[in-house]
Formats: structure tokens, sequence, C-alpha cells
């Protein structure tokens, strides 16, 4: 007898374990091979780097008060019980991974290395494939039209 598929998306991982994974490597490389943004002026870089941590997690703030207020979970391990298209999900249709990108650069800025930036594009390739293809395969086989729709009128990103 075949076991029945589980009602979530089924992605690689989430996002933000994708993303802290990467920094995580990315500031390890930093202590073994430093490669800065920059020696002088690390003030300015600072502060354009907590400034993008600050809106990446005002974002991702908005995203759960949209999710709470739907009544279904945030978390892409979890069955979805509600389409959300209201609060930032009106701009885009993964608004939090644009969050969490954010915080992910900025953390990058604030400790003055490369190392996460040439990570950056693997990290996104991981997501796009291994989240968000399968999230959005899911969520068409659940909310049918009404998701099709919902693409039609919203980008996936920007």
């Amino acid at each position: 007898m075949k076991t029945p598929r589980p009602d979530t998306a089924g992605v690689i991982a989430p996002p933000p374990v994708l993303l802290a994974g990467a920094l995580a490597v990315g500031f390890g490389l930093q202590a073994v091979i430093p490669i800065s943004f920059v020696s002088d002026g690390r003030m300015l870089i600072c502060l354009v780097g907590a400034t993008l941590i600050a809106a990446g997690a005002a974002l991702s703030a908005a995203v759960v008060r949209a999710f709470r207020a739907a009544k279904t979970p945030v978390s892409p391990g979890r069955p979805t019980t509600r389409m959300v298209s209201t609060g930032p999900y009106r701009y885009s249709r993964n608004p939090d991974y644009l969050g969490q990108m954010l915080v992910y650069i900025g953390a990058t800025l604030v400790a003055n290395t490369w190392w996460p930036m040439f990570l950056a594009p693997f990290v996104l390739v991981a997501i796009q494939r291994g989240v968000v293809q399968r999230e959005e395969r899911y969520l068409e086989a659940k909310f049918g039209r009404e998701y099709r729709q919902y693409t039609d009128r919203i980008r996936r990103w920007l």
C-alpha cells in the first residue's frame, strides 16, 4: 500500500535555514581567508547593513502578521489551510524570502565580508528550485484556480 503524501510543499529546507547555513559558511571562510568590503569607512557600511536588517525583519514580521490573520501556518513544513494574498503578498508572492534576503545582505555588510555574497547565488538557486517551485506546485494543486489567478496578478519576486 502506498503511503499518502503529507499535506506540505515538501521543501528541501526552510529558507532561513539555507540562508543561515550560507552565512555560517561565509563567516567561516572570512575567518580563514579574509576578503572585506572596506578597510576604512566601516561605520557607513555597518549603517547600511543595519538598515537592511531592520527592513528585512520588518517585512518578515508583516508576513507573519498576514499569516496569523489568515489563520494559516507560516512554516512550509506544515499544511497550508488558506491562501494569503493580503499584506505584503499584495505585491510579491515571496515577500518573506525577500525580507530574509535583505537580512542576509545586511548581515554580510555588517560583518564586512564578501564571502556570503559569493555564496548568495547558490542559495538563491536552492531557494528557487528547492522551495519556491515546490511551494508553487503545492499551492496550485491545493487551491487551483484561485492560486492561478493570484499568480496572474502578482509577480513571483518584485
